[in-house]
């Protein structure tokens, strides 16, 4: 994926309220994108700053990853309206929608996250607990790379090191992946992207063995 930085942001905030576009966000990984919720916010709330009838905000958000509540499928749509008569109209449609999709949420996983932002305590725990699981992918990224170095590849995988999130972009062809999973069972999706939370210091090694043996001496697609 891309990964702007906060400079980044500012030039596509600036462009989209200039041509007037919508900003849709998918907040899925908060806090346990770079270990920092108000880091992982920025770009949302720079967008919030400069709402208005020419840049209209959305954000659709998954406490799934980032609150372990996966099976919940708990998160929250907001939409920042710029009146009343706005925000009636847009409410309207959404309760259109609403009603024969699901009519009524189950609660457990929303009460989850609503005790926990509630509570002070908790919530400090919460954030330091997302930055650790957040530190651990970020040193799984490091260590794949490492280890591919050690394996005697040649290839420049610095991309996945630079990615963040649970996941990264290998750079590998369905041809490769196919492969990576029939000779060695390790599976993944067919355009090379890889679960990195699923790493740890027990597989690392032989993930790296299998990929550097499935990719050497070919070409595969750098994501920088």
């Amino acid at each position: 994926g891309c990964d702007p930085s906060n400079e980044q942001w500012n030039e596509i905030c600036s462009l989209l309220k200039e041509k007037k576009h919508t900003a849709f966000f998918d907040s899925a990984y908060q806090g346990f994108a770079s270990g920092d919720s108000e880091r992982d916010a920025y770009a949302l709330r720079l967008f919030v700053e400069n709402a208005s009838d020419d840049i209209p905000v959305m954000l659709a958000q998954s406490f799934a990853k980032n609150f372990g509540l996966y099976g919940e499928r708990c998160g929250t749509f907001s939409v920042v309206c710029s009146s009343e008569e706005q925000r009636e109209k847009i409410m309207s449609q959404l309760r259109l929608i609403i009603r024969p999709m699901y009519s009524n949420p189950p609660k457990h996983g929303s009460s989850i996250v609503k005790t926990v932002l509630s509570d002070e305590k908790l919530t400090e725990q919460y954030y330091e607990e997302c930055k650790s699981m957040a530190n651990r992918i970020a040193e799984m990224r490091s260590k794949l790379v490492q280890t591919l170095k050690d394996a005697g590849s040649r290839h420049d995988w610095s991309h996945v090191q630079n990615q963040i999130g649970m996941f990264a972009y290998t750079g590998m062809n369905e041809e490769m992946c196919r492969e990576l999973t029939d000779k060695y069972a390790i599976f993944l999706t067919l355009d090379g992207r890889i679960s990195v939370a699923g790493l740890n210091s027990g597989n690392v090694e032989y993930v790296a063995k299998a990929i550097h043996d499935i990719t050497d001496g070919k070409s595969i697609k750098s994501t920088k």
